[in-house]
């Protein structure tokens, strides 16, 4: 498996508990790869290239600002929002995913990184408002909305962007509006598109982008 280093050299402003934190993911992921298949059997060797770097591709996008809300939809063992939850400690992040399993092990991640920002439930998200008995716990009511919607490419972009809609806050305090932030392969066309090689010299990154769809 790589290391960390990776992620040093592209985020060199990390405090100490975060690269302790950045440290303990491939132990983790390592351990619960071997339990429970989160993360593909042919790239658990480039963990940190291709899935912590990759997820903080959006944070060269965008920093998220306190207190910021953020849905990781499809977030299978936690990607994007377990790397970014780390870079981001005062932004909250809510993950889900429609298999049990996984969101057993985005919790088990979170935990063992101390992360108190991160929230994870199983829900198969449609169209239909999102609810959920975490939220509720947690003092709030009716349908959950968010500022940014993150996700490494689950479904069609067009069928994601119906899945989101009335999902966002009305209020926008970040330097990029809210919206979706999706992680996908080359070939979008429209929305705002930015090349991921421009950010990271890997040749990983050569075919890979974020592209953002503001909220509508």
């Amino acid at each position: 498996m790589d290391n960390a280093q990776i992620i040093y050299r592209y985020f060199p402003s990390l405090s100490e508990m975060q690269k302790k934190q950045m440290d303990q993911l491939g132990e983790l992921y390592a351990d619960w790869n071997s339990k429970i298949n989160v993360i593909s059997r042919k790239d658990i060797d480039n963990f940190y290239e291709r899935h912590v770097l990759h997820s903080l591709g959006i944070a060269k996008i965008v920093s998220f600002k306190p207190k910021t809300k953020i849905l990781d939809v499809g977030t299978g063992g936690g990607f994007p929002g377990i790397p970014l939850a780390i870079l981001f400690p005062e932004s909250e992040f809510y993950l889900i995913d429609s298999i049990g399993k996984k969101i057993k092990v985005v919790n088990a991640v979170a935990e063992s990184l101390g992360l108190k920002n991160v929230r994870a439930e199983q829900i198969r998200l449609t169209a239909s408002p999102l609810s959920s008995p975490l939220l509720e716990e947690r003092g709030k009511r009716g349908e959950a909305k968010f500022h940014f919607v993150i996700s490494r490419a689950v479904t069609e972009l067009p069928e994601f962007q119906k899945w989101m809609k009335n999902k966002f806050l009305p209020e926008s305090f970040n330097d990029l509006s809210n919206g979706i932030l999706y992680l996908r392969g080359d070939g979008g066309e429209g929305n705002k598109i930015f090349e991921l090689k421009n950010y990271f010299t890997e040749e990983f990154f050569e075919t890979k982008q974020v592209v953002f769809i503001p909220a509508s």
